[in-house]
Parts: structure tokens; C-alpha cells; sequence
């Protein structure tokens, strides 16, 4: 604004204007026009403007009056909107204060909304993907079928393949349920493996059943050698378990048959299926490692161990036919020398107690016999034998007649000859020994008992009865006890035993084997003997007829 302009407007308006006119082009141009007016124009310019004052006011209120509902309602709608945009104010403040909280959630829900995208195309990537992910989720279901069809081969084959899909994603845990589930089924294969071998199995059966064992690895080469074993043992002991015990003859012979055809196969299927020449004991002791041999070998031992144990059980319990059973026997430890358990050498001395057992049972009874009949045998009025005293032709294998004459020492002797006869089916040379030594000490209780009878009724003797008793000391120390040693001859040739021993007849006398010791047996009656004159032969030519005797009673037996 110049400086012309505004002394005029100082003079106009000496109290001052509103300083908004200055910027006001309405103003501008009116003061540019009231610059051009004139003197007259500028008296009547006041005027003028009270007038067209005046009819402003008047259009005004004329429009006021007129307008009116149309003010009021502005009024009413400029208060309105003047508490509405207060109202919007407040909101505005308070949606400023929670937009950050607001930003927060919609990050959030940008963070959850992008997992559900991220599922919902899972989802549907799980649907175009639905028939290879049913045949992962049934993979279980078909383990357990392979399992109950038998079909072990591809179970494993099956379990394989889980394993490695569990390892290539081991993060992705519907694999570690599909694994668990599987190893579930593992275990039950495994079970029903190992039941199978509890059962009777051929041996390539076997070799199948153990085959997949192996592959399983879930024993190591010991373990798996032992749990064999066990499961074998276990098919073993159901078959001799199931033999009836009713009949201990009946139960001995079928358990040397179940023992000898089982074990033999289990033997042979074992070492099939292990090769034992990989850990022989050069190259265990190479190697540090324990030979695995002797779980075998142990094993074998303590079956042939329970045989036994069975074995001489049953024959303590009566079996008849020691002889057949040896046979038997034998042949189970011919049978099992083929693959090294030649376990014949323990047979010997089970058998042989058993035999000497029976033969001192029975020379026991005989004693008891022979004692009861001396408590009612008596020789007091007992009248001249018509029993002839000796028969020269006589056959040396049948028993002296004069024998007939005391009924105790004959019924004796029928025992006696009743146990050897038993005896001679099957007389092992190491019981030898014991039978000439159960023979020699009832012999010296028989003179015992004959040395009582002296003393009970000496004092009532007569001519006969002293006749009787001196041909009863001599029946028994000339034809009983030299009976008896021929006897034993017959069962035990000298002859042979010293072939056996390597050494001669004459050191078997000394030694007393299969010689009974006359002096010792007839010592307690010596003294009631008569009185005899005994030839003296040639050593050598005693010898000799002993020989000639054994040789012809070896043939007598045949």
C-alpha cells in the first residue's frame, strides 16, 4: 500500500480500521475509487452510504423476517456440527492414542493371517498330495500285515525304507509316529520269530527264521547264538516233557530217542547257521575276543549233562533190560561222536553203579533168606542124606548135588546163581571187583551163620548130627564157595580181564580180581573141618588148567 493511500485512510478513519481490509480487494478498489471522486461527490458519499446503510439493513431484516426457519435452522445445524466436529475432535484425539496399539494388531493378525495362508496351501498341497501321503500313514497298517501273513521279507524290506524316510525328514513328526508304530510291529515280529523257533523246524526253515534275525540286529552274534540255543532248548525240553513218566522203562527208551534224533538235529542246524571256523582258539586268542565255541559246547554239555541226570534217575527207579538200554546208549554216543560230544565214557560208570547196585540188592536178600532158614534149620536127629556126597560125572556147569542135603546154602546158591544170571547180560569188567567183593563177604557171613549154628547146638549133637555138620562145613567149603568162583570165571574170564589189564592170570589171584580168598571165607570154620592132605602142583601147570577151564567155559556160555 503506498504512502498516499494510507494518509488517506488515516484521515477517513482516524480511529483505525480492522487490519484484515488492508488485504481486502473490495476495500483496495474502493479506496481507488473514492480517490476519483470530487468535492461534491465526497459530501454526498457519507450520505449515500447511510442510505445503502440503511437499505442493507432493511433487505436484511426483511430477509430475516422472511428467512427466518431458514436462520433458526442454520443456527441449529451450525451448533450441531459445532458439537458433532467436537465429538469428532474427541475421536480424532482418541484414534491418534490407539492407532500404535492398532498397528500392533494388525501386525499381528498379518503374522497369524500369513500362517493360515501358509496352512491353507499346505492344506491344499496336502490334498493334491492325498494318495502318497495315505500310503505313508497306512505304512504301519501294512508292516502289521506283512507281520501276520508271514511275510517277513518284505517287512523288513518295509521297515528299511520307514528308517530312511525318518532320516531324511527327522523333523517331521508324523515320521517319528510312523516309526514308533513300526518298531511296535518290530517287537512283534521279533516275538513271533522266536516262537517259531520253539517249534520243530526244518533246517532251512531254520536258516530263514535266523537269517532274519540277523537282519533285524537286534542281537550281536553271541546273542544271537545263545537266544538260539534257548529257543532250541526250550522245543527240546516240550518233547521230553511230554513223554508220559507213568512207565520208567517206557520213558527212559523214548527219551534216548527224542534226545538223540533232537539234539542231533539241533547240532546240525546250529552249526549250519554258524560258522565256528571263524573263532577257533588261534584266533581268539589273536584277536582278544572270547571264542564263541564254547556257548556251544557248554551248551551240549549240560544237555548231555540233563540226559544223564535222567538217565540214571530212571534206572534207580526199576528198568528192566539194563542191557538193551546200554545198547541204546551207545549208540546215542556213536551217533555223537560224529560232530566231537562222544560222551560215552560217562555212560560207564552210571551203568555200572546201577549193575553192582541191583547185583549187592539181590546178595543182600539172599543173605536175609539165608538167615531166616538157619533161625529154623537145625541139624539135631537129622538122619544119613540119601543124596549122593560126589558124582564124578557130574556136568561142571550144573550145581553140586550134595548141596540138595541143606536146603538154607541151596536156596542161597538159587539166588546167588538168580543175580549172576542177570549179571551176565551185561557184566562190565569195572564191576568185577565189586561183585567178587559183594560174593566174599556173603560167604563169610554164611560161615559166620554156620560157625552159630555150632555153638547153638554142640552140646545136643549126636553121632549123626556131627555127621551132618562136618559134611555141611565141607559141602560148603568144597563145593559152595569153589561153585561160586567158577561161577564168577564163567562171567569174568581171567583170561580175558588180564589181556585187557595187560599182566597174567597169577597177578589177578594176587590182586584178588575175580578170585574170591578161600582162607579168609572159610577161616571162621577152619577148625571144625577135617583135617586133609592138599597135593602141591606145578605153578605152571595150574596155570595152565586154569586157562584150559576159562576157555572151555567161555565156549560152555556161547
Amino acid at each position: 500500500m503506498s504512502d498516499e493511500t494510507s494518509n488517506l485512510l488515516k484521515l477517513v478513519f482516524p480511529n483505525g480500521f480492522p487490519s484484515a481490509w488492508e488485504y481486502s480487494t473490495a476495500f483496495s478498489d474502493y479506496i481507488s475509487r473514492l480517490g476519483t471522486y470530487k468535492v461534491e461527490d465526497l459530501s454526498r458519499e457519507p450520505a449515500r452510504l447511510n442510505e445503502e446503510k440503511a437499505s442493507i439493513h432493511e433487505q436484511t431484516q426483511e430477509l430475516a423476517v422472511t428467512n427466518y426457519k431458514t436462520f433458526i435452522e442454520t443456527a441449529q445445524c451450525s451448533r450441531d456440527l459445532f458439537t458433532q466436529f467436537n465429538t469428532i475432535e474427541e475421536k480424532l484425539d482418541n484414534l491418534l492414542e490407539d492407532i500404535p496399539e492398532f498397528e500392533k494388531k494388525c501386525q499381528l493378525f498379518g503374522e497369524e493371517t500369513s500362517g493360515i495362508n501358509n496352512l491353507r496351501r499346505l492344506n491344499s498341497l496336502t490334498l493334491t498330495r492325498n494318495a502318497q501321503l495315505l500310503e505313508i500313514l497306512e505304512l504301519p497298517q501294512l508292516m502289521n500285515s506283512f507281520i501276520n501273513d508271514g511275510l517277513y521279507e518284505d517287512a523288513l524290506e518295509l521297515a528299511s525304507y520307514v528308517r530312511k524316510l525318518h532320516n531324511k525328514h527327522p523333523d517331521v513328526p508324523i515320521f517319528k509316529s510312523i516309526v514308533a508304530d513300526v518298531d511296535k510291529a518290530w517287537l512283534l515280529m521279533l516275538h513271533q520269530l522266536l516262537t517259531q523257533l520253539k517249534q520243530e523246524l526244518t533246517l532251512p526253515k531254520c536258516l530263514q527264521i535266523v537269517s532274519h534275525l540277523r537282519r533285524m540286529q537286534v542281537f550281536t552274534e553271541s546273542e544271537l547264538r545263545l537266544k538260539f540255543l534257548q529257543t532250541r532248548n526250550t522245543w527240546l525240553q516240550s518233547c521230553l516233557n511230554a513223554i508220559p513218566k507213568d512207565n520208567a522203562n517206557y520213558h527212559l527208551n523214548k527219551t534216548i530217542e527224542v534226545t538223540r534224533v533232537n539234539l542231533f538235529n539241533i547240532i546240525t542246524q546250529y552249526r549250519a547257521i554258524f560258522n565256528d571256523d571263524e573263532h577257533s582258539p588261534l584266533a581268539s586268542i589273536k584277536s582278544q575276543q572270547v571264542n564263541q565255541n564254547v556257548i556251544f559246547f557248554t551248551w551240549i554239555r549240560d544237555k548231555i549233562s540233563d540226559f544223564l541226570a535222567t538217565l540214571e534217575h530212571d534206572l534207580n527207579q526199576g528198568v528192566s533190560s539194563i542191557d538193551t538200554i546200554l545198547a541204546q546208549c551207545m549208540y546215542f554216543g556213536v551217533s555223537f561222536s560224529k560232530v566231537g560230544c562222544d560222551f560215552r565214557s560217562s555212560l560207564i560208570p552210571i551203568f555200572t553203579n546201577k549193575i553192582v547196585t541191583d547185583f549187592e540188592n539181590a546178595i543182600n536178600d539172599a543173605i536175609k533168606r539165608f538167615e531166616l532158614n538157619m533161625e529154623r534149620f537145625t541139624l539135631i536127629n537129622k538122619n544119613h542124606s540119601n543124596v549122593p556126597w560126589k558124582n564124578k560125572n557130574e556136568d561142571p556147569l550144573q550145581p553140586p548135588d550134595s548141596l540138595l542135603e541143606f536146603y538154607p546154602i541151596a536156596e542161597f546158591l538159587n539166588n546167588v546163581l538168580t543175580a549172576l544170571n542177570e549179571l551176565k547180560l551185561c557184566a562190565p569188567i569195572a564191576a568185577a571187583k565189586a561183585v567178587v567183593d559183594s560174593l566174599q563177604h556173603a560167604l563169610l557171613v554164611i560161615a559166620k551163620s554156620i560157625l552159630v549154628l555150632h555153638g547153638q547146638e554142640q552140646q545136643a549133637f549126636t553121632a549123626n548130627a556131627k555127621d551132618a555138620f562136618t559134611r555141611l562145613c565141607m559141602c560148603f567149603a568144597d563145593d559152595l564157595v569153589p561153585y561160586i568162583q567158577k561161577c564168577v570165571h564163567i562171567i569174568f574170564p581171567p583170561s580175558n580181564i588180564a589181556t585187557v589189564l595187560g599182566v597174567n592170570v597169577q597177578v589177578l589171584q594176587n590182586e584178588g580180581l575175580t578170585f574170591l580168598n578161600k582162607d579168609v571165607i572159610v577161616d571162621p570154620i577152619r577148625h571144625l573141618l577135617p583135617v586133609k592132605i592138599t597135593p602141591v602142583l606145578d605153578l605152571v601147570e595150574s596155570e595152565t588148567k586154569i586157562e584150559a577151564s576159562d576157555n572151555r567155559n567161555e565156549l560152555t556160555s556161547e
